[in-house]
C-alpha cells in the first residue's frame, strides 16, 4: 500500500479521473454504434423485408471487417500515437454508422456493416494497449472493469434512447432510420475531442506535476523490465504462446456466445411476448444492469486477489448454463428474462480479468500484438454467433436450436479458461 499523499497513491487517482471518464464515454457510443442493430431490428427487418438469416449474417458481418484491421491498428497505439488513431478511428465508424440510416436494400445492409467493422477495427484492443501505457498490472483490471463498465451501460443507455427514437417520424424517415443517424453523431463529435484531450504517455503529461510523471514511469518501466527478465520474447514468439492461443480460443467461443444472445435478445422478447417496441427496450434493460454489477464486482475482487483464472472462466459457464435454462423455461417470460439476466451477468463478468492476462506475460508490441490477435480473431465469433442463430431461425421457426448452440459454446470457453496458466499479481511485483 502507498502512504496517503505519496506520489503513487495522489497518481493513481490523478490518471483515473483524467482518463477513465472520458474512454468510458467513446466505449459506449462504440458500443452503441455497434448494437443498436438489435433494436432497429424490431422495425428494420419489416420495413426492409429482412429474413432472421439476412438480418443475423448482416448484424455479423460487421466483425469480418472488424478482424481485417485489428491487429495493425493495435500495433499503431503502442508504436504511433494513440490519441491521433482512436480519434481517426472514431470519426470514420461514426460517419459510417450515419449511413446506416440510409440503407434499402440487404447488399447496402452488408456493406455498410462490414464497412463499419473496418472503421472501428482496432479501437477496443487500443484502449486496452493505452491503459498499459498508464496503470500498473495490480491496478489494471480494475480499469478495464470501469472502461468495460461501459458495454453494459451503452444497452442500459441505448435500449429506452432507441425505444424513444424509434417511436418518432421525422421528415419522412421512420424511428429506426433516425436510431442510425442520432447515435452516429456522437462519435465524429467525440473524435475530434480526443485530439485534443487524451495524452499517449505520461512523460507527455503536462496535466502531472514532475513527482507523479516520475512515479508511474518508473514503475511502468520496473514492471517491463521484470517481465522481460523473467520471460523476454518477441512478438512472433509471443504469438507462439499457449497462453496467448488459449485466450484466443476462450475469446471467440464467448464473442459467439455473446453476441448471438445481445444481438437477438430484443427480438426474442419480442416474439415471445408481443410488447411495444419501447416496452421490449425497457425489459432487455434489465440483464445488462446485472451485467454491470457483475463486471464491476468480478473486476474487483481479482485485482484484491491477484486472481484472474477463476475469474475468467466460471463466468462463460454461468452463462451458458443460463441460456439453458432460458429454453427450459418456456413461455414463462418473466422467468426467460431472469435467465437472460444471469446470461448477461457471466457475459460481462470475465471481461476485466481476462483483458489483464496478456499484459501479464508479454511486453510492449508482443502484447499490443497478442491482445489484437486475440479481439479481432476472438471477434469473429461475433459474425458467427448472430448467424448461426438467424440461420436456425429461419429453418426451424424458432430460437431455441439457436441458444442451445450459444450455451454450447460459452460453457466450453468456461472449461478451456479453466485451464489458463496466469501469474499472480504479487509474483509478477516480484
Amino acid at each position: 500500500m502507498n502512504p496517503p499523499g505519496s506520489p503513487a497513491e495522489r497518481g493513481r487517482h490523478r490518471i483515473a479521473w483524467r482518463l477513465m471518464p472520458f474512454l468510458f464515454i467513446l466505449y459506449v457510443i462504440a458500443f452503441l454504434d455497434r448494437v443498436n442493430v438489435s433494436y432497429a431490428a424490431l422495425q428494420m427487418t419489416k420495413d426492409l423485408g429482412f429474413s432472421d438469416r439476412v438480418f443475423g449474417f448482416g448484424a455479423g458481418i460487421f466483425f469480418v471487417g472488424y478482424f481485417l484491421l485489428e491487429i495493425p491498428g493495435t500495433i499503431i497505439v503502442e508504436r504511433w500515437s494513440a490519441r491521433k488513431w482512436i480519434a481517426r478511428i472514431m470519426i470514420s465508424w461514426g460517419i459510417m454508422a450515419i449511413l446506416m440510416g440510409f440503407i434499402n436494400t440487404s447488399t447496402q445492409f452488408y456493406v455498410v456493416r462490414f464497412c463499419l467493422g473496418l472503421a472501428e477495427a482496432g479501437f477496443f484492443p487500443g484502449i486496452i494497449v493505452y491503459l498499459g501505457h498508464w496503470f500498473c498490472y495490480e491496478d489494471r483490471a480494475k480499469a478495464v472493469a470501469l472502461f468495460m463498465s461501459a458495454l453494459p451501460i451503452s444497452n442500459l443507455i441505448g435500449s429506452p434512447v432507441s425505444g424513444l427514437i424509434l417511436g418518432v417520424n421525422w421528415f419522412g424517415l421512420p424511428g429506426w432510420r433516425w436510431v442510425f443517424i442520432l447515435e452516429g453523431i456522437p462519435a465524429v463529435i467525440f473524435g475530434l475531442v480526443t485530439i485534443f484531450y487524451l495524452t499517449d504517455w505520461p512523460r507527455q503529461a503536462n496535466w502531472m506535476p514532475e513527482d507523479e510523471r516520475e512515479w508511474i514511469t518508473g514503475a511502468l518501466e520496473q514492471e517491463k523490465q521484470a517481465r522481460k527478465a523473467a520471460r523476454p520474447m518477441n512478438l512472433l514468439q509471443g504469438f507462439k504462446q499457449r497462453e496467448v492461443l488459449l485466450l484466443l480460443s476462450v475469446y471467440f467461443m464467448t464473442v459467439t456466445g455473446y453476441y448471438g444472445f445481445t444481438l437477438w435478445m430484443p427480438t426474442v422478447i419480442k416474439r415471445m411476448s408481443g410488447l411495444s417496441d419501447l416496452m421490449v427496450t425497457f425489459v432487455a434493460f434489465l440483464p445488462y444492469l446485472c451485467g454491470l454489477a457483475a463486471m464491476l464486482i468480478c473486476g474487483w475482487t481479482s485485482d484484491r486477489t491477484g486472481e484472474r483464472r477463476w475469474h475468467t472462466a466460471v463466468p462463460p459457464m454461468i452463462a451458458g448454463t443460463g441460456l439453458l435454462l432460458a429454453i427450459a423455461a418456456g413461455d414463462n417470460l418473466a422467468l426467460v428474462v431472469a435467465m437472460f439476466c444471469v446470461v448477461a451477468a457471466g457475459g460481462h463478468a470475465y471481461l476485466p480479468s481476462f483483458w489483464a492476462v496478456p499484459t501479464a506475460f508479454l511486453t510492449e508490441s508482443a502484447a499490443a500484438a497478442a491482445i489484437g490477435l486475440i479481439n479481432s480473431v476472438g471477434n469473429l465469433g461475433g459474425f458467427l454467433g448472430p448467424h448461426l442463430v438467424g440461420y436456425l431461425s429461419t429453418m426451424t421457426g424458432s430460437f431455441k436450436g439457436g441458444l442451445a448452440v450459444l450455451s454450447a459454446f460459452l460453457i466450453t470457453a468456461g472449461l478451456l479458461a479453466s485451464t489458463i496458466r496466469t501469474p499472480r499479481g504479487k509474483q509478477l511485483a516480484g
